[in-house]
């Protein structure tokens, strides 16, 4: 039986390659919804990019408030009331009114300003981070859909074959020319092939349906099969570092946010200086005065070395992890290369003259059945081969076009923020 579908696919592969190249796609009555409508759908609705955006304005104000400057402080004071004899009442009162301002030393505000322009950079680059995210995200659905549609094409296709393959069954064993086996056999390949085609139109339903809530608008019309079958021509792979990547801007982001972190705590170990100066009404003799002090801090106890401490072993952790990005990431662009070559390869051999010829030979096997000159086993055979060669050219153009989104996502460039710092 093996050697028969092995003739037909030989037979059939020098007639399918013409017929390959000149078959054309069915005609649409609308256009398909693009992948690139859906990003831009999705970029705009998307609760994730404005979680991102948030986080940029709060890391702008935060970097207003690190450059404000310790608000002065008004005193008011009353001595020698509600006492005993000469003190009593407000007739020896002392009061005294004054305005106290701290001064920042050691570099606290420069200090803190670093820190807050550092976050605003790692709050941009997560904005950015968020829509290499989202686009990853929604082709990854966009497939999942495209592949769902595809499954369907397939599953009718085949459930076509097995009614007709029903069909012909029906029409030897009333002729007598096969046994009544043969037709409860293609009565069975007919129910499996109309339970496949239900399947893989509910998963199908739901693939366009998470694609409709991703996107956030109705997906009107096919999806675009010409993106879906679409598949690059790859060379050996080249070796690709994470210099400029996204992923490696945003670790280097952090190392430069934990190295503000150590300028500061040391900053902080500098006590600041209060100034003071005011002026103090005498009651007995009516007469003002005025006072000047001065106060520091005595780090007695918090000299502020644990901080510091606390924050260079951070920035060790921080810097450690920075160069297990570097690894992982490096290590996951070459494997994304790879799978995107090995898909790319199978989807081009299931996708050409393998699925041509597999359909021809099914096609060939129905056609002699039918004459009576293959049997029911060599036409079931050949159609297997046929659903096979199918599903293995869909899975590969997923496979491809997952890995292509992957490396998309691994190799996203950083964005230039020269000038967003204010």
């Amino acid at each position: 039986m093996h050697r028969v579908v092995a003739a037909l696919m030989a037979v059939a592969s020098c007639t399918s390659i013409a017929q390959a190249q000149t078959a054309a796609p069915p005609p649409s009555s609308s256009p398909p919804y693009t992948l690139e409508r859906a990003l831009v759908a999705a970029g705009a609705s998307s609760p994730s990019l404005e979680v991102a955006n948030a986080g940029v304005r709060a890391a702008g104000a935060a970097r207003t408030v690190a450059g404000l400057r310790p608000n002065p402080q008004v005193q008011v004071q009353v001595e020698n009331v509600g006492g005993s004899g000469a003190y009593r009442g407000t007739q020896s009162a002392e009061s005294t009114a004054g305005l106290a301002l701290p001064i920042e030393l050691g570099g606290k505000r420069s200090a803190r300003i670093a820190v807050a322009d550092s976050r605003s950079v790692r709050a941009r680059l997560e904005a950015a981070i968020a829509l290499s995210d989202l686009r990853e995200r929604v082709t990854q659905t966009y497939i999942a859909a495209a592949s769902g549609e595809r499954r369907v094409e397939i599953a009718r296709q085949l459930a076509g074959f097995a009614d007709a393959g029903f069909r012909a069954a029906s029409t030897r064993v009333a002729a007598g020319a096969a046994s009544p086996i043969e037709q409860q056999r293609a009565d069975v390949q007919r129910v499996n092939a109309n339970v496949a085609l239900e399947r893989a139109t509910r998963e199908a339903a739901v693939a366009r349906e998470n694609l409709v809530r991703l996107v956030g608008e109705p997906v009107a019309g096919p999806l675009d099969a010409g993106w879906f079958d679409r598949v690059g021509v790859y060379g050996p792979a080249l070796p690709r570092s994470a210099d400029g990547t996204l992923i490696l801007a945003a670790a280097e982001a952090d190392v430069a946010t934990a190295n503000a972190q150590v300028r500061l705590a040391r900053a902080q170990r500098i006590p600041d200086v209060t100034l003071t100066a005011g002026a103090r009404r005498l009651s007995a003799t009516n007469d003002m005065a005025a006072i000047f002090g001065v106060s520091i801090p005595f780090p007695l106890f918090n000299n502020g070395r644990a901080a510091v401490s606390q924050a260079e072993a951070e920035r060790q952790g921080v810097d450690a992890r920075r160069r297990v990005t570097i690894l992982d990431t490096e290590q996951a662009i070459a494997s994304a290369q790879a799978e995107l070559a090995n898909a790319a390869a199978a989807a081009r051999s299931a996708g050409g003259p393998a699925l041509a010829a597999a359909t021809e030979a099914a096609r060939i096997a129905r056609i002699g059945y039918a004459q009576g000159k293959f049997s029911q086993l060599d036409l079931l055979d050949a159609e297997r081969t046929l659903a096979d060669t199918k599903a293995a050219a869909v899975d590969a153009l997923v496979a491809y076009h997952d890995a292509e989104a992957r490396l998309a996502r691994l190799t996203a460039p950083a964005p230039d923020l020269g000038g967003a710092t204010p």
